[in-house]
């Protein structure tokens, strides 16, 4: 129903920054003059100009240029915030430790990731069998600018070969590289131009991974909607790689797994960021047909694991909550799916290690395992440091001892060994963090949201804390795509803390901490439900002298930054500061773009119905600024982001700039030859966290650092 009037952009862009000297607040900033398109679209018969249209073309000298000028006004604003060097020398200090990751064997060495503090990324290392350590794979060293990363990192069943990803300038789009693991040589072609693919093995000889077609021009404008799934045998030409599901169905995302035993194929195919399809294909005999298992993308479906001839499969049909269900693989039809480990009312997610199952639950935001065996029978429940988020409980079938992790909001993340048989936990590696938990405490309470609908959240601060209104407070979320926000530890937050700061995360509708039931209550026409719930947090936190309008910052991501976005625009009084990052803001074109129309379980989109435009342009934060005082405002975003574009963010700080009538700043952060946020190296991730908290401090009127 969307047409386009008129393409016709006019006017040029003036590049003129203005730069405050002294230490108080800038009163008024020249931003950079952004030009006005006169494209119009027509939703329904209703006509929406688009003025900033020319800021989608992501390879134009325009938007370059305007892109520049932007960040030369932020950094002339950030730079006259006297503690900021300060900050950065405390975020700096603080993230200077040794970090290890959980141990993992693969043929005849155990590897595991290691950094000495501030390397911009972790080093893979590895020891044999007499303990000799060696760096088998240093990513510090794929580029000399530092912008190309490991993405993951997967083995061959006898770990002779590894085939890792690398992504470059933070794109989504990555290379799939073959090394030999003995001689550390590479095999074979490097495979380019892959995308939301894992990498899985069958056996030693090959891997299936998935990808779309590359669009020619624009990789952040061009949509990618059928995802495929192929097949890599070595010592062959990518273009030779047989290709296995997604010719004829087309998925918008497709992904291939092999279990354990070498004995299936696993294909789940999905339109949506929810719901799925799931196929098997028997390994073992040739030419074997692709065998259907769930045919609609009413639930969301996964193969556990494999044994004895039978499927282990997660799944959440008929079980909002997840339970784990076993069928002979030879007819493993959801009507043949019987009840491994029963739903609960707590929201399940398993893993597999050592021989047995271990069903990791949430309960009101934090974990709690228990380990089963293959029969279902429950052997115990496992006692975990504390209160807080364990992960891992994962390894082969043959493993003694698997590890897992620990954390919360002021327990650094720590490594722990288990052993499957006597279910007995030992600390396996501290991090030597300079932060002491003792000095803080978190605290989970329960708010009311505006229709009446209880919400966890978990506050962290100073123990002694002085409940006066004047804390500065971080209040982040998220609140979408069944994604469930669990207590974890971050350097960035440990500055925050001990610079005076609270730190609040509510646990959002249209997150997964409660089942498939929560995440609905937050998606398409009862969207405004996680709006409402992240709005009720705030007054909470106010009304309980936490803080006050005036020293409250609200935060989040992608789908986060449409939060924080719609809350911005709908209620600018609540908070002093709004941080949106790489956020989805354009919530009638957000579909247009790369994987966006996957987005639509949650979103819904505006070409749906008269209904569902009506209510996106509602609350879409790109179409909802108005003249009006909003709170000091950063934008922050990566110009190579092809998840969500950042024309978006480029958008709505157009909007700000122009339509704000206060004297608070409207600025845009713009990360140069960065993406989404995974892959960002050590030093970008510490100077845009000293950046936001600098900001934030400041436009709190804060002078100096405690």
């Amino acid at each position: 129903m969307r047409k386009t009037l008129t393409t016709l952009l006019v006017a040029t862009v003036i590049l003129s920054c203005k730069k405050e000297g002294g230490t108080e607040q800038v009163e008024a900033i020249q931003y950079p003059e952004t030009k006005k398109g006169d494209v119009v679209d027509v939703y329904f018969d209703e006509q929406i100009a688009d003025p900033y249209r020319w800021l989608e073309d992501d390879l134009s000298e325009e938007t370059a240029a305007w892109v520049k000028a932007q960040n030369e006004v932020t950094n002339a604003y950030l730079s006259q915030i006297p503690f900021r060097d300060q900050l950065k020398k405390q975020m700096e200090a603080a993230w200077n430790y040794e970090k290890i990751g959980a141990p993992f064997k693969e043929g005849n060495y155990t590897y595991f990731f290691k950094n000495n503090g501030l390397q911009n990324q972790s080093v893979l290392y590895r020891k044999d069998a007499t303990g000799k350590e060696e760096v088998f794979l240093d990513p510090n060293q794929f580029s000399k600018d530092g912008t190309t990363s490991l993405g993951s990192i997967d083995f061959s069943e006898d770990g002779s070969k590894a085939a890792y990803t690398i992504s470059e300038g933070g794109s989504d789009w990555r290379k799939i590289i073959v090394i030999d693991t003995n001689t550390k040589e590479v095999i074979g072609d490097t495979l380019v131009d892959v995308k939301f693919s894992g990498v899985s093995w069958f056996k030693n000889e090959g891997f299936y991974y998935s990808s779309y077609d590359k669009p020619e021009g624009s990789e952040l404008s061009a949509k990618t909607d059928q995802h495929k799934l192929y097949y890599h045998k070595l010592g062959t030409a990518q273009k030779e790689d047989a290709l296995i599901f997604g010719k004829d169905q087309k998925r918008r995302y497709v992904g291939g797994s092999v279990t354990g035993d070498n004995k299936y194929l696993v294909i789940t195919a999905a339109n949506s960021t929810y719901g799925n399809e799931l196929y098997i294909k028997d390994l073992t005999k040739a030419n074997s047909p692709i065998l259907t298992l769930v045919n609609n993308f009413d639930s969301s479906n996964s193969v556990l694991d494999s044994k004895d001839g039978k499927l282990f499969i997660v799944t959440d049909f008929n079980a909002p909550n997840s339970r784990i269900v076993v069928a002979d693989a030879a007819n493993a039809k959801q009507a043949n799916w019987k009840d491994l480990i029963a739903e609960t009312s707590n929201v399940l997610s398993p893993s597999t290690g050592g021989g047995y199952i271990f069903a990791s639950y949430l309960k009101d935001a934090v974990s709690m395992v228990k380990q089963y065996d293959y029969s279902g029978k429950e052997i115990r429940t496992i006692e975990l440091p504390g209160i807080g988020t364990a992960s891992g409980f994962g390894g082969k079938k043959e493993d003694k001892t698997i590890y897992y992790s620990f954390t919360n909001y002021i327990t650094p993340g720590t490594i722990y060994s288990f052993e499957v048989a006597e279910g007995q936990s030992k600390l396996y590696e501290q991090p030597k963090v300079k932060f002491d938990s003792s000095k803080y405490e978190s605290k989970q309470v329960f708010y009311t949201s505006k229709d009446g609908t209880k919400v966890p959240m978990i506050i962290t601060y100073k123990k002694g804390i002085e409940l006066n209104g004047k804390n500065p407070t971080m209040l982040y979320a998220y609140g979408g795509f069944n994604i469930s926000l669990t207590p974890s530890f971050s350097i960035a937050n440990a500055i925050w803390l001990e610079n005076g700061g609270v730190y609040a995360v509510p646990n959002l509708r249209g997150g997964g901490e409660y089942g498939k039931e929560w995440h609905v209550a937050g998606t398409q026409m009862q969207k405004q439900n996680v709006f409402d719930d992240f709005i009720a947090a705030a007054q909470y936190l106010i009304d309980n002298k936490y803080t006050s309008s005036d020293f409250l910052a609200i935060k989040g991501g992608s789908n986060g930054g449409l939060l924080v976005g719609a809350t911005m625009t709908q209620r600018p009084d609540l908070m002093k500061v709004a941080l949106p990052a790489v956020g989805v803001l354009d919530m009638l074109r957000y579909h247009t773009f790369t994987a966006g129309a996957g987005w639509a379980y949650d979103y819904g989109t505006a070409d749906d119905s008269k209904e569902m435009f009506e209510y996106l342009k509602r609350y879409s934060p790109l179409h909802n600024v108005k003249a009006e005082a909003y709170p000091a405002t950063m934008i922050t975003t990566g110009d190579h982001d092809d998840r969500v574009v950042p024309a978006h963010s480029f958008k709505f700080a157009a909007e700000l700039q122009a339509k704000n009538t206060g004297n608070n700043p409207m600025l845009i952060r713009i990360e140069v030859n960065a993406g989404h946020g995974a892959g960002k190296s050590v030093a970008q991730n510490i100077q845009e966290n000293v950046d936001l908290q600098a900001f934030t401090l400041y436009s709190m009127g804060i002078k100096k650092l405690k």
